[in-house]
């Protein structure tokens, strides 16, 4: 009769110590294991024993939680960054055009009439450069370059040119690079090799 009770207050303190049991060595940096916790219910239910293995799972538990706000609040923070990065390409890609109206303009014969006016396109279009220079645009540079694919799209291939195959002869729209990512590529004109 005594052994059957003992083993039935051992089988007790193991389903009251259940929650014991999906302690790990990591998360039970004392070391009371579910054997100690038993036998010590088992002698006479320490409270205590208890009450540490509660605060180490409650432990580790704040532990995994801080852990994983702490890398919520980074993949956030980085979201934004990346948002705000996405947001600032948008509104050069969509400045480009602009500067392109300024080149055509500035592109076109001066005389008496239009040189104030000339100079003063001249002016608002090194201003709006230097702030996209200052973003991190650069222009892509096409003069004397071998055609890249991932820099310049070719629309059209000229025959019997001076330069050798492959060489771009003309840019007919300037490209643009962001932060060293391909923002625009230049459309360029491709040499298809030396006339005979």
């Amino acid at each position: 009769m005594a052994s059957h009770k003992k083993n039935s207050n051992i089988e007790n303190a193991a389903a009251a110590a259940g929650v014991a049991k999906d302690v790990t060595p990591d998360t039970n940096p004392d070391g009371v294991g579910v054997a100690e916790i038993v036998s010590g219910e088992a002698a006479g239910g320490d409270p205590i024993q208890k009450l540490q293995v509660e605060k180490q799972e409650l432990m580790s538990t704040l532990v995994r939680r801080q852990a994983d706000f702490d890398n919520f609040r980074k993949r956030v923070e980085k979201e934004k960054a990346q948002d705000r990065q996405r947001g600032i390409e948008v509104m050069i890609e969509q400045m480009l055009p602009v500067l392109d109206a300024f080149d055509r303009a500035l592109a076109g014969p001066v005389s008496g009439g239009n040189a104030d006016y000339r100079k003063g396109f001249e002016l608002i279009r090194a201003q709006m450069w230097a702030g996209l220079a200052k973003q991190g645009v650069e222009r892509i540079d096409t003069t004397g370059k071998e055609f890249d694919p991932n820099l310049h799209h070719a629309i059209e291939r000229v025959e019997n040119s001076d330069e050798a195959e492959g060489m771009v002869v003309g840019e007919m729209q300037p490209g643009y690079m962001f932060q060293g990512r391909v923002l625009r590529p230049a459309m360029v004109r491709v040499s298809a090799g030396r006339a005979n």
